[in-house]
């Protein structure tokens, strides 16, 4: 039995001595990789900070632009490159976008001014502008008719019509028409008592249009016209963020009042056309919004004589010539 005792005694002296011997150890290991990992992230941080910075910058030191490039969406359009040196296009078939907004372009360090554009010269072409849309009953009768006779227009939507019917304004875009800018409101008290409040609701319109399609228009089409309502600096204003304005030099008339007469709408136009700049082409201003069915009704004749003239049919890009 004493030898028993020993040798358990012994085995028991044993075990706790490894015991110690392995926690010693394991602690030795543990001390020696906290070690080093502080001794890494000080050697790291220290190459960190005196490594100069890889951003790229302009020579003013903004950010340069980022190279990578947005994904446009699918659709019958030109997009416009960075630096708007594809603008000098002589198509008057296929509309022209930004993928960028007003915002995203100064960003990145992108210009924004509409370079200096020479018109082009097509007096046989006959623009169908439609402004104030899109709503839900005479702006898709409209692209029913359009898409009949193989048509392209432009259509000069204002931003609270669009964000009332986006699906509309998705239609037009998929249908391979142009859309301009008409301001958000329309309210000739917001946006006449300054040029800064025009501005801000042709962005705000603009905003709304690439949150719906991704895409944004460089055109627009001042509520009242230019001619009658720009005061000094507006055009320039325009110019300086990238934005032509466009009137028009053949009326329809249909503005004077909800469902003017058919005959007083072909009569109009004919008249108007006839009397308009012969070097210039035939922009014709009509309206897709309630009220105007008279318009949708006198669409297929007002084509008719158009074609009759000789004209062709185009829409509205920021080349296209002024009307007057």
């Amino acid at each position: 039995m004493q030898k028993n005792t020993e040798n358990t005694s012994g085995k028991n002296f044993l075990q706790n001595r490894h015991a110690k011997m392995f926690v010693l150890i394991a602690c030795l290991m543990i001390a020696c990789i906290a070690g080093w990992r502080i001794a890494w992230s000080e050697l790291h941080t220290e190459d960190n900070a005196a490594e100069p910075s890889t951003a790229q910058t302009t020579d003013s030191g903004a950010p340069a632009a980022d190279p990578a490039k947005k994904t446009p969406p699918s659709g019958n359009y030109v997009v416009v490159s960075d630096d708007f040196s594809n603008l000098q296009i002589t198509d008057a078939q296929t509309p022209i976008y930004d993928i960028y907004t007003l915002a995203e372009r100064r960003e990145k360090g992108l210009p924004t001014e509409m370079p200096d554009l020479t018109p082009y010269t097509m007096p046989n072409v006959a623009y169908l502008t439609f402004d104030d849309g899109p709503d839900a009953k005479n702006t898709p009768a409209i692209l029913d008719i359009l898409k009949e006779r193989g048509i392209h227009a432009t259509f000069y939507v204002i931003g609270s019509m669009a964000e009332a019917h986006p699906d509309v304004l998705k239609r037009i875009f998929a249908e391979g028409h142009a859309i301009g800018n008409h301001s958000y409101s329309h309210r000739y008290d917001i946006l006449y008592p300054n040029k800064e409040n025009f501005l801000e609701e042709i962005v705000h319109t603009d905003e709304v249009i690439y949150n719906i399609l991704g895409v944004r228009p460089l055109i627009v089409r001042a509520p009242g016209g230019a001619a009658s309502m720009f005061k000094p600096g507006y055009s320039a204003m325009l110019k300086e963020n990238g934005y032509v304005n466009h009137d028009w030099n053949v009326s329809s008339e249909d503005a004077t009042g909800n469902n003017v007469s058919v005959q007083k709408i072909l009569g109009s136009i004919s008249y108007t056309c006839a009397n308009r700049p012969k070097d210039r082409g035939a922009i014709v201003l009509m309206h897709s919004k309630d009220g105007k069915e008279t318009t949708v009704e006198a669409l297929p004749a007002i084509i008719d004589m158009l074609q009759g003239a000789g004209f062709t049919f185009g829409v509205m890009t920021p080349r296209t010539a002024q009307p007057w």
